[in-house]
């Protein structure tokens, strides 16, 4: 079998509000996908989990034409092989951001290939299960009230779902997730935080796991102040305290908050998760398949954590693809926490993949259709393309 085309795609799908609720025009989403061909006929798919803002979803797109058009003729099943020359290849360029995603959305793809030639899952492929299904948290709306921010935890307790993950300082940081300047947010913005944490706590009891993204954004006496008043809410862990260029700086957050820490989304590669497991830095790590370095790097990632008995739960809040190669991993993983999803109803995805993901009280039942047990429809791709990323 030879790889005879690896296209990308980008998408800008119409996505609902709140759950539920019909997708809208006015509301779009928009996901960078992967498709490798080969001469038999059998087609793999890759994701990119997006990019902050448009320019990123594009540069990585060119960077998938431009690698892909390398691995022409090559063998699919050479995973390992492949992997390497992408990541290698572009040495001068640094292994980080595109570079690893652009390996991952290649990587994910080959081992859906792999798989459906061989008519196994990949779990199958990655040693067998260790479970039978994959435990999730997910994603209240955004929101900056209190109340309504206790009506959307109940809704999400409601169905099934046993731990979820907002950040209630968000609406006071007006650049967003994606923007640091100073590290620092107003006392009363650090107030609001507290108390939706506490409402939320109220409103789902003691025994749902709250888990708080601070989103890299803080400096280090700013982290320590927001944990200690959210640890008031019994939070379950406080991921991303400061910008992840600094492990100094987030071994003094460490050192001086009682919560657990979670770290990993913006770590590339398992060479960057080794000073997190020797210095101690965090309770539990959290790679994107799609940014890591794909389905291979992913597995290694989490043996790695595993000797040193760390919980892994990977970051795939993105599209289909996404959640369901961390998923394949997954089962596969002894020491396997919970897997992100960006809602509980993750029906939108329906309008572009061949079966809907099968999702009950909580938990992700992996399907045992050979490969990533998904594809996607690219009828549905076309419409909802881009221009000059449709295929």
């Amino acid at each position: 079998m030879k790889i005879t085309a690896i296209t990308p795609w980008i998408i800008q799908v119409p996505w609902s509000e709140r759950p539920g609720e019909t997708p809208s025009e006015d509301n779009k989403r928009e996901l960078l996908f992967t498709q490798v061909d080969t001469d038999e006929g059998i087609t793999g798919w890759g994701e990119v989990t997006t990019y902050p803002g448009v320019a990123g979803n594009r540069s990585i797109a060119h960077m998938i034409r431009e690698v892909g058009a390398t691995l022409i003729g090559r063998d699919p099943a050479h995973i390992e092989r492949i992997w390497n020359d992408n990541i290698r290849s572009l040495t001068y360029v640094g292994t980080r951001g595109a570079v690893s995603a652009t390996a991952s959305a290649i990587d994910i793809a080959l081992w859906d290939i792999r798989g459906k030639e061989l008519g196994q899952p990949i779990y199958m492929l990655l040693g067998g299960p260790v479970r039978d299904r994959i435990g999730l948290y997910t994603h209240p709306p955004q929101t900056n009230e209190p109340v309504q921010a206790a009506i959307d935890a109940k809704e999400i307790v409601a169905s099934g779902h046993r731990a979820f993950k907002f950040d209630p300082m968000m609406h006071s940081i007006p650049e967003g997730n994606a923007h640091y300047i100073d590290g620092q947010i107003s006392q009363r913005g650090m107030e609001e935080a507290w108390e939706i944490t506490a409402a939320i706590r109220e409103a789902v009891g003691p025994s749902i796991e709250l888990l708080i993204d601070a989103h890299g954004k803080y400096n280090v006496p700013t982290a320590i102040d927001l944990c200690r008043g959210l640890e008031a809410s019994n939070i379950f862990w406080f991921e991303e305290p400061v910008p992840v260029e600094s492990n100094h700086a987030l071994r003094q957050v460490r050192e001086k908050i009682n919560a657990k820490i979670s770290v990993g989304e913006r770590l590339f590669t398992r060479w960057e998760f080794i000073d997190v497991f020797e210095k101690e830095l965090a309770d539990f790590i959290m790679p994107d398949v799609t940014w890591t370095g794909g389905i291979s790097e992913l597995k290694k990632i989490s043996t790695l954590a595993e000797s040193y008995y760390i919980p892994i739960s990977p970051h795939d809040a993105s599209g289909p693809i996404n959640v369901m190669a961390g998923a394949q991993v997954m089962m596969t993983v002894p020491n396997f926490y919970k897997l992100e999803t960006s809602r509980y109803d993750l029906s939108d995805y329906n309008q572009f993949i061949d079966e809907p993901l099968e999702i009950r009280e909580g938990d992700l039942y992996v399907p045992d259709r050979p490969g990533l047990g998904v594809n996607l429809d690219p009828d549905a791709l076309k419409r909802f393309a881009i221009e000059g990323f449709n295929g």
